[in-house]
């Protein structure tokens, strides 16, 4: 279990890093970051809202962090910790599965940039991480 959490913590740690790159200007991989119809974004995070996203990953790290790891890490979460684990595996296996027009894998739009790493990377990568906080808040009960 301890190698899952050290994934996830990896990864999430990463995704927030990237959100802070976009937050404070960066233009690498935002053309594959967002849905969009006819090549214009569906729609324009602002870069607080940004922020905002990367401090959401940062928790999903941290809560990775407690399951994988125990208490002794981050005392204040650690009597929510497999509640989270389970809300944050839950939220991101809908990711996965989407809102069925422009995210997921039932999307109907597939005919754009964003689409294409979406199908390949991005709904994969939610589907494999939902069920990875998933199980480690399952192996804390």
């Amino acid at each position: 279990m301890e190698t899952i959490a050290i994934i996830l913590l990896i990864s999430f740690v990463g995704l927030a890093a990237l959100h802070l790159y976009w937050a404070l200007g960066g233009k690498f991989g935002m053309s594959a970051a967002l849905p969009e119809i006819d090549g214009a974004p569906v729609f324009t995070p602002s870069a607080a809202a940004t922020i905002a996203i990367a401090f959401v990953l940062t928790g999903f790290a941290l809560i990775a962090l407690v399951l994988g790891f125990g208490a002794s890490y981050v005392p204040a979460l650690t009597p929510y910790a497999v509640l989270l684990g389970f809300a944050v595996g839950g939220v991101l296996v809908l990711r996965a599965v989407g809102e069925f027009k422009y995210v997921g894998f039932f999307k109907r739009v597939k005919d754009s940039k964003f689409a294409t790493y979406d199908s390949w990377l991005f709904s994969p990568f939610c589907l494999l991480a939902g069920g990875a906080f998933l199980a480690l808040a399952a192996g804390r009960i």
